[in-house]
């Protein structure tokens, strides 16, 4: 039994797919992939004003942005900055983070064959400590590939260390980084019966 548990801990069960947490699936690039600008170009843009802490400067013109992505339903807005164009800079930012939690699409650890995008960012990041600012716009894709794998994984950080040939800590830290992608995490290993990560 002892010897079963060590085999099991050096080579983490891989969840078949009809056994793991239901998601969102997109059948081809993760849309947290896309450059900032096409993503933006799939969207739905929807102004409006708000009323609200700002006082009435804020309600003069429809500056809020309301991003809507159709192929996953997914939204994401922005009404607290005065400009328009600055609301749906953060909109879009909220919207690739959103994205990179929600929605899921194929891990290489099933088998799946990368896309020419997705394959040039693992390259990058690969080996690396995974320490990415907020301000790196490479960050919401990032953590779209990290969570695709842990998805495929059953929640398993030391599986998918060795993919991205970086430590199971500095893999957690990046997912703990952003507070809703953590949760993502938690919730899938709860789906598998394992304890939160904390």
């Amino acid at each position: 039994m002892a010897d079963s548990s060590s085999r099991t801990h050096d080579a983490p069960e891989i969840p078949d797919p009809d056994q793991r947490l239901p998601i969102v699936l997109v059948s081809n690039a993760h849309p947290a992939i896309l450059h900032p600008d096409r993503l933006l170009e799939s969207c739905g843009l929807r102004t409006q004003r708000r009323s609200g802490p700002g006082g009435q400067h804020r309600n003069k013109t429809s500056s809020g942005a309301f991003l809507h992505y159709p192929p996953t339903n997914t939204t994401a807005e922005a009404t607290e900055r005065r400009s328009q164009a600055d609301n749906r800079k953060v909109a879009l930012e909220r919207l690739r983070f959103r994205l990179a939690v929600e929605v899921r699409s194929p891990s290489p650890i099933d088998g799946h064959e990368l896309s020419s995008e997705e394959d040039k960012l693992r390259k990058q990041y690969q080996g690396q400590s995974l320490k990415i600012s907020d301000r790196n716009s490479d960050k919401p894709a990032v953590l779209a590939l990290l969570l695709n794998d842990l998805h495929a994984c059953g929640g398993q950080p030391s599986a998918v260390g060795p993919v991205w040939q970086t430590s199971t800590s500095a893999l957690v830290r990046l997912i703990k980084s952003h507070p809703s992608a953590f949760v993502f995490l938690n919730q899938i290993r709860q789906h598998h019966d394992r304890p939160p990560l904390r």
